[in-house]
């Protein structure tokens, strides 16, 4: 498997399908990350294929003890003293340099929930129903040692059970639920039969830009009150037709804040996102002014 490694997606839905065919996960609130155990140490791949070792030394120190060969897909979360999930914590160590990370992990350690096994010493996952690869990875961290940082996340295929935890655990920042089918391999993008619903707030934001063009805008950058930029997910064709005729690009590519690059444009555009303390926003309707 070569780095950097492309990550599967999950599909924003209304609410959480049904069947027997699908395993429930709870969605923590920290930083996506590719743990890489190779035959001369550790690696941590961000969601965007950069490299983040170096803030996140602790993990990589623990990740030593997994078997040479392997790479797990997960989340690094950080909890406050309370016990809640912190992803204002989880952001800052993200942003820190590797002095100001080692002592970050002094203060407040970090741990790797990780919920997909994408390569074992055998081989690749990939291909492996869902099912094999949860069995796998659990039997992968069983082994490890008894105070390990890294663990599996929590999962049910009781329906019931994911909405109990939907509705109960959003204080201690469990933002959502993740359905994955468990026949399916693991597919890179949205391509992945992983669905998801999460907690978040509807919001006001401007459009700053987009991708793609003008005439067909892939996606939307969108100014959050607090000044981010966020990208959107990829527009429907009955938004993507609603606002091109008001987009009016500007020359140059700016960046938002996760990285992700697109045209600059002007208009009086308002739409109003899912905003949450995740890199991307979920647009729900537009609105000129």
């Amino acid at each position: 498997m070569d780095w950097p490694v492309s990550v599967a997606l999950a599909q924003s839905v209304p609410e959480l399908p049904t069947g027997t065919d699908w395993s429930y996960e709870m969605k923590l609130d920290g930083h996506r990350m590719i743990m890489w155990r190779t035959g001369d140490g550790v690696r941590l791949q961000a969601r965007s294929g950069r490299d983040v070792t170096a803030a996140w030394g602790d993990l990589a120190l623990a990740g030593h003890h997994l078997p040479a060969g392997t790479v797990l897909d997960g989340e690094a979360v950080i909890t406050t003293e309370d016990g809640r999930i912190s992803f204002e914590a989880a952001q800052a160590r993200a942003a820190s340099s590797p002095t100001r990370a080692h002592r970050l992990a002094a203060q407040r350690p970090a741990h790797y929930i990780a919920f997909d096994a994408l390569q074992l010493p055998s081989g690749d996952a990939r291909p492996r129903p869902y099912s094999e690869r949860r069995a796998a990875l659990l039997n992968l961290l069983a082994e490890l040692p008894a105070n390990t940082p890294i663990q599996a996340v929590s999962a049910t295929t009781d329906r019931d059970t994911a909405l109990t935890w939907y509705n109960t655990l959003h204080n201690q920042g469990i933002e959502g639920i993740v359905a994955k089918r468990t026949t399916s391999p693991y597919r890179a993008g949205r391509a992945s039969a992983w669905q998801k619903i999460r907690h978040a707030d509807t919001i006001e934001a401007t459009v700053a830009g987009f991708t793609g063009t003008a005439r067909h805008p892939r996606a939307l950058a969108v100014r959050l009150p607090d000044g981010r930029v966020a990208l959107s997910q990829r527009l429907t064709t009955a938004l993507a037709t609603r606002i091109a005729p008001h987009l009016v690009p500007q020359s140059g590519r700016a960046y938002t804040q996760g990285g992700d690059a697109y045209t600059p444009a002007s208009g009086e555009i308002v739409v109003e996102v899912v905003a949450g303390t995740t890199r991307h926003a979920v647009v729900t309707v537009v609105r000129l002014r």
